[in-house]
């Protein structure tokens, strides 16, 4: 079992505005490359001139093309497996929550998981859900209350 410590974290260097261009340009590049055909290779450049070409599988490619996209964001990238499991405290990091919240949802059955003898594990892709429905459900909320201020007259 890895921890989330072990989990590959990318983080994109410090990206001057020449840089960010390049990744925007390059994502666009790629993406229209992967639409009008079934590109499965790209070819480099190196500084001593040669061209190699590397073959990929699409998906592949479109992945490179995402994170070129959120790297030209500045957006922080975290690659997971999704057969990952986190333990009860990895889960309340992942989520910025404490260990007894996450505790209380799974007692609560609103966060699944599995036991490995008498240890709570929770699958990534559950913790996702999770994480989407909590973001919809503080959505909602945010939006009654400010439905309720424009019922009150107090927008501003």
């Amino acid at each position: 079992m890895r921890t989330l410590d072990q989990v590959r974290q990318v983080q994109p260097p410090a990206l001057t505005a020449q840089d960010i261009e390049m990744a925007r340009v390059a994502q666009r590049c790629l993406m229209e490359a992967l639409d009008h055909s079934r590109a499965a290779a790209i070819t480099l450049t190196t500084e001593q001139g040669e061209h190699p070409s590397i073959e990929l599988p699409p998906g592949a490619l479109k992945l490179i093309g995402q994170l070129l996209g959120m790297m030209s964001e500045g957006r922080p990238i975290a690659l997971v497996p999704t057969s990952q499991e986190f333990t009860t405290v990895e889960a309340a990091h992942f989520l910025n929550v404490s260990r007894p919240f996450v505790i209380k949802e799974i007692e609560a059955g609103r966060l699944a998981h599995r036991l490995v003898g008498t240890h709570r594990r929770i699958a990534f892709d559950d913790l996702m859900a999770y994480a989407r429905q909590m973001r919809e459900q503080q959505e909602g909320a945010l939006e009654a209350l400010a439905e309720n201020a424009r019922a009150l007259g107090l927008e501003y």
